[in-house]
């Protein structure tokens, strides 16, 4: 059967071969992932994906479909207190964190017991804050994949006009006047409805930005809105600390990165910084015609973004 004459992959639907489940972190902390066994007996390795600050897996099953047709084992995970995956915070909608090591800590446990029950190669890939966590966990030396796929990591903020030490300082000072819990932003006017402006910063394909909304209604355990004041302090932080000299400049793990200098989310001069210190990264940099998440755009820009994905996983599997 040809490439044309494949039926649409379904968006809205856990595909049959997938199947999810909870593993347990290091304090018992039930997490939700999805796996998704090779098509053909011989996988060509397998791919961890971790999504970004309230997100959650299914909206990029098309993109682990993807990979998973081109001979790959998929797995992705929730992030704890996100997702299916429990809250941290004091009501169901507001994303919070003690620290973003927790984070790595999961991060570092998933990835050792994967590893070991999955096919290599080993490649991990993720989006937005999850790229941030993915590239720290790598650095801090607490994973080793044999190749690293990050879109629009987390590695500054667009909004923060000062340098990161400033605001930094200016969300310890603000942290510090009440609950770290409480919610950092508004969400929107009408509780529990998404702002309308809100698909203006993620992606321009209107039916791939209504899948989101549909997983939401269908599973309302998903929805998220705000950070929390402790999450944007913690994150400031996490962002400060890949800053460290030297840190990234000893990650050798053959990089891309796909991301855009119109993100309204997080910051694309962090992004050439980072991706210049790395050893072997190349940055794929598009502009006004992507928005953040590049993994879920119009498919001028996603087919892009995905072949230079694919041509690393086919550099990768090849060794």
């Amino acid at each position: 059967m040809s490439q044309a004459s494949l039926p649409a992959f379904d968006r809205r639907a856990i595909p049959s071969a997938a199947s999810e489940s909870r593993w347990q972190a290091g304090d018992g902390w039930a997490i939700r992932r999805i796996d998704w066994p090779a098509p053909q007996a011989d996988a060509k390795g397998s791919i961890l994906f971790l999504p970004g600050r309230g997100d959650f897996y299914e909206k990029y099953l098309e993109t682990l479909a993807h990979w998973n047709e081109l001979g790959w084992h998929v797995t992705a995970s929730d992030w704890r207190g996100q997702g299916d995956s429990g809250r941290l915070g004091k009501d169901p909608v507001t994303g919070h964190i003690d620290d973003f090591a927790t984070w790595v800590e999961d991060l570092a446990l998933l990835w050792k017991r994967w590893k070991a029950e999955t096919p290599g190669p080993h490649v991990l890939a993720a989006h937005s804050m999850g790229g941030h966590l993915a590239l720290r966990t790598v650095a801090e030396g607490l994973a080793d994949p044999d190749a690293l796929i990050l879109s629009a990591p987390m590695l500054g903020f667009t909004a923060s006009l000062l340098p990161q030490a400033v605001m930094h300082q200016a969300a310890k000072a603000i942290r510090a006047l009440g609950d770290p819990r409480r919610p950092a932003w508004k969400w929107s006017e009408a509780p529990g409805e998404v702002p309308e402006e809100r698909a203006h910063l993620l992606s321009h394909d209107a039916e791939r930005y209504a899948d989101e909304l549909w997983w939401r209604s269908q599973r309302p355990q998903l929805v998220m809105g705000p950070g929390s004041w402790g999450w944007v302090e913690r994150a400031y932080a996490s962002m400060r600390f890949l800053e460290t000299p030297g840190l990234l400049e000893a990650v050798k793990v053959p990089t891309v990165i796909v991301a855009t200098d119109d993100d309204k989310l997080v910051g694309w001069k962090a992004i050439a910084r980072a991706a210049a210190r790395l050893g072997d990264c190349e940055l794929v940099h598009f502009g006004k015609e992507a928005r953040h998440e590049i993994l879920r755009e119009a498919d001028s820009v996603r087919n892009r973004a995905l072949a230079a994905c694919d041509a690393l996983l086919a550099r990768v599997a090849a060794r």
